[in-house]
């Protein structure tokens, strides 16, 4: 069995997917992978990844017929896995050289299920590190205590699939897979999965990957009907969460959480078309109409008055019909 795999969707990122590749090179092992999936790009990448098929130590290049998105890609790569460990990269980030055995190492000697990586955000020419929000570092726990307090950020704040490294086990248990047609937020459900199923993780700090921010064809900057998945992944995050043995415990946490995400979107609803803008607000009022009324109440008192006021008065507009997706 090889000794890891690392699964990169790219689509449309010519501009970016020199740096990513080239960060695979620097990063190379004869017992490592690199799933390169290609979601049916329209521009230069395929021609990028077609070369790096023949140079790249380790490539193995995937096509998809049509694009499905980020999710479906990475399901891509997992099925076609076979390491020992998984992780993640994005075709338009990259990777610190001999970040990939550094964390390696440091999964090993932890054995543990995951470990979690701070990284470096890059917004044009400014960087900086961020880190996850979770105290003990190199310490071996349990992920549920990675979820909790309500209050504050997280570990399941900080969703990014790429900022980590994880067992097969999980991949076998099912708990790496993304649901498939998300075009937005697959990262939300995934991470609430992965810290109720998991036996046990550790934050190990090793910030080696480079997140760019900005970036023209990301979907966090492209305001149209694609953001509104977002209502789909909390969806998701509720219905599973409500099915936990701990779900009085964990629910408060979730409904803060899709609030919070909500508010957000809201707030930038200016940067949407109107027709998109219009079903923004139904969508997100039968959304609030959907959850534990009483966790609801909870999560509005204890949120700042700006973004409490904003939901309670989309709580109070009548639902309108469709407006569930």
């Amino acid at each position: 069995m090889l000794k890891l795999s690392v699964v990169v969707p790219f689509y449309n990122v010519q501009t970016y997917a020199p740096d990513a590749l080239k960060s695979l090179e620097l990063n190379a092992r004869d017992d490592f992978e690199f799933l390169l999936v290609d979601d049916r790009s329209t521009d230069g990448t395929p021609e990028l990844l077609e070369r790096a098929a023949r140079e790249l130590p380790g490539a193995v290049l995937l096509r998809h017929e049509r694009n499905g998105g980020l999710a479906t890609a990475r399901n891509t790569g997992l099925d076609a896995a076979r390491g020992e460990y998984v992780t993640f990269l994005d075709g338009d980030d990259w990777l610190a050289p001999g970040h990939l055995a550094r964390t390696l190492a440091t999964i090993e000697a932890l054995n543990c299920d995951f470990v979690r990586n701070d990284h470096v955000q890059v917004t044009g020419r400014t960087r900086s590190v961020q880190r996850v929000p979770y105290g003990p570092q190199l310490v071996v726990g349990d992920p549920r205590t990675g979820i909790l307090p309500s209050s504050r950020a997280t570990s399941v704040d900080y969703p990014y699939a790429w900022a980590g490294m994880y067992h097969r086990r999980l991949l076998d248990r099912g708990l790496l897979h993304f649901t498939d047609g998300l075009r937005t937020a697959e990262d939300r459900p995934w991470i609430w999965r992965l810290h109720r199923g998991a036996d046990s993780f550790a934050a190990v700090g090793l910030p080696g990957i480079f997140y760019r921010r900005g970036v023209a064809t990301s979907l966090t900057q492209i305001k149209d009907e694609r953001q509104l998945d977002f209502i789909k992944a909390f969806d998701q995050v509720l219905a599973d969460t409500a099915e936990d043995r701990e779900s009085d415990l964990l629910l408060p946490k979730a409904v803060r959480t899709y609030c919070a995400i909500i508010a957000h979107h809201i707030g930038t609803i200016e940067r949407y078309e109107p027709a998109v803008a219009r079903k923004l607000r139904s969508m997100s009022t039968a959304a609030l109409g959907r959850m534990p009324q009483d966790v609801l109440d909870g999560a509005l008192n204890s949120m700042d008055a700006g973004r409490a006021g904003v939901l309670r008065r989309l709580r109070r507009r009548p639902a309108r019909a469709g407006a569930a997706l």
